[in-house]
């Protein structure tokens, strides 16, 4: 009898302690989300996000309709769309194997990685 007793109260206690568990973790999920959800959208806030996604348009569309330099150290220029559309049916069209030998020319000048400057050791 004594050990029917004891059999219980241990899985009374790891029962107890399943559920306890249990609780706090959803206690801890529960304030998380209280902490972590935004406040309202108030007039404010709606135009600052309204102008930066109004910049953010305005890059792109920049970006994509004008001409301009990526890096002027290796000679990378971004040229409008349409542009570079026309290049690419014109290339393609002409000399398809010539055209790709060019791209990959140009694909690994565009990511050489330029070498370490010598040490003071050298």
């Amino acid at each position: 009898m004594n050990g029917d007793n004891v059999r219980e109260r241990s899985g009374l206690a790891y029962t107890v302690a399943i559920l306890g568990a249990f609780l706090i973790v959803a206690a801890l999920v529960w304030a998380m989300r209280q902490y972590t959800q935004p406040g309202a959208l108030n007039e404010k806030r709606k135009a600052e996000r309204a102008n930066a996604l109004e910049e953010v348009r305005a890059t792109e569309r920049d970006a994509l309709d004008n001409v301009g330099w990526i890096d002027p150290v290796k000679g990378i220029v971004r040229l409008p769309i349409t542009n570079a559309m026309q290049i690419v049916l014109r290339d393609w069209s002409s000399n398809p194997a010539a055209a790709r030998s060019n791209l990959i020319s140009r694909v690994e000048k565009a990511t050489a990685v330029a070498p370490p400057p010598p040490s003071q050791f050298e």
